[in-house]
């Protein structure tokens, strides 16, 4: 070629760059999250999805074309005919990827696997102490993890991770002892421990953690009693008592992550008792399952329930679940217990269905499943101290999924989050791709001080 062509070629050939009109997979991210984000909301015909994108025939059959290549969408059932061919829907292919969730308690933690539908597959739960401290946790978790990839494809299959940690162990919220942490340092080590850098850097995908409660509204509102509802209120009543607040159909976290310490709401009960904040008569200190423990022993030792000293007698201690148990045997003590701590829970929650007007209170955690009496003691005392208009449509009732709940709510906000970046990733096929995470990764690996991401063997845990 000689001198004078050179010259008349574009600069961008001249340096060995393809020139003319840029491929979907360069320019069409924007558009690309677009038609993925409507075909994960429901299976859509390619019509259906040029009238809610408001993109072009031509536009739509190339991007959907690129999805499916990308092995993100496939086609579905056929839809109903309108005056032709019968159309074929077009949806989101939930098995492209994995989540992985935990949740993580005082004595226990589970783990499940989640498609990206955000629908739980498998579940696993098993016992489990904090006081070990966040590095032997995590460990733990890494193995489940790797255990419920084996079969899946591996550490490449998973496209997040989510986690539902206790309150206490990500913010200093004072209730160090409800934590069931006796040592600070250990407290603190929960606290200075970052969970989702290193869950991201041990599986090279997104990580998000998150507090139980928050987490259990999620789940509650997904799949649970909250199902279809905007405005809901899910109570955990557990050693101490906290509120999720879901508004317009979005959870409130609160400006420090903190939304719905209720258990530290005044009661105006009578006690020398010190709540874990330093008050007397917090509703943690009253009515709370560790209240509860607290008052079933000493019925058990001064004989005012037969039946929690025939439980001290067999094992040496009693529970809250005792207390549920003796209450349905017709223990008076037992049953007058449930029905106090349900009447102070429920008055404490009156001032919060007269502020919000939920459509439903939900109820979780031991004592909301020991029967009837805490849930009519709670019924009863909204109802009579909340407005009547804020109650004429209210229901309150138990948790549905007990203890999956924590992990229902985690898959859901793990593929909330992950398909709300699409446009980062949605050309590259996989949120373990987009550059801004990768970016992520390199700052996390070098303020860890390491090189390489770390992991664990992928042994089998069971």
């Amino acid at each position: 070629m000689d001198e004078q062509a050179r010259r008349r070629r574009p600069a961008s050939a001249q340096h060995g760059q393809r020139v003319g009109r840029p491929t979907t997979l360069e320019s069409g991210g924007p558009s690309l999250a677009v038609i993925l984000s409507l075909v994960r909301a429901g299976a859509l015909t390619r019509l259906d999805i040029e009238r809610k994108s408001e993109l072009g025939r031509a536009a739509v059959a190339d991007r959907l074309a690129t999805l499916k290549r990308l092995g993100l969408t496939e086609e579905g059932e056929l839809g109903r005919p309108q005056g032709g061919r019968a159309p074929r829907h077009v949806r989101l292919r939930a098995n492209a990827g994995a989540v992985l969730v935990a949740q993580v308690d005082r004595m226990s933690l589970a783990v499940g696997l989640a498609n990206l539908a955000g629908n739980l597959i498998v579940e696993h739960h098993e016992a489990a102490d904090l006081a070990l401290g966040p590095e032997p946790i995590l460990d733990r978790l890494t193995a489940l993890f790797y255990w419920l990839l084996d079969e899946r494809g591996g550490k490449e299959a998973a496209w997040a991770t989510a986690v539902a940690l206790p309150e206490a162990a990500l913010v200093d919220a004072n209730d160090g002892d409800t934590f069931g942490i006796a040592t600070l340092d250990i407290l603190r080590a929960w606290r200075a421990f970052d969970f989702a850098a290193e869950l991201s850097l041990r599986f090279g995908a997104p990580a998000f953690v998150r507090g139980n409660t928050q987490m259990m509204t999620l789940g509650e509102m997904k799949a649970g009693a909250g199902l279809g509802v905007e405005n809901l209120v899910c109570v955990r009543i557990d050693r101490s008592l906290s509120a999720g607040v879901v508004s317009g159909g979005r959870l409130h976290p609160g400006a420090h992550g903190l939304a719905g310490l209720v258990g530290h709401a005044p009661t105006g009960e009578a006690g020398d008792v010190l709540c874990h904040c330093g008050a007397k008569g917090c509703l943690d200190a009253v009515a709370s399952a560790e209240a509860v423990e607290r008052a079933a022993l000493l019925a058990a030792t001064d004989g005012r329930s037969r039946y929690l000293a025939d439980v001290m007698a067999r094992h040496g201690d009693v529970t809250a679940n005792d207390v549920g148990h003796g209450a349905q045997l017709g223990d008076a003590f037992c049953a007058e217990l449930l029905s106090r701590s349900g009447r102070l829970i429920g008055e404490s929650l009156a001032p919060i269905v007269n502020l919000l007007n939920p459509a439903v209170v939900v109820l979780a955690g031991a004592l909301a499943h020991s029967g009837e009496i805490l849930l009519a003691a709670v019924r009863e005392a909204i109802y009579r101290r909340s407005h009547a208009l804020a109650t004429r449509d209210l229901r309150i009732v138990r948790s549905q999924l007990a203890g999956s709940a924590e992990l229902v709510g985690a898959a859901s906000h793990a593929t909330e989050q992950v398909f709300a970046s699409a446009r980062g990733w949605a050309a590259l096929g996989s949120p373990r791709r987009e550059p801004a995470f990768l970016s992520f990764l390199a700052a996390a690996k070098t303020k860890r001080g390491r090189s390489s991401v770390v992991e664990l063997s992928p042994t089998k845990p069971l």
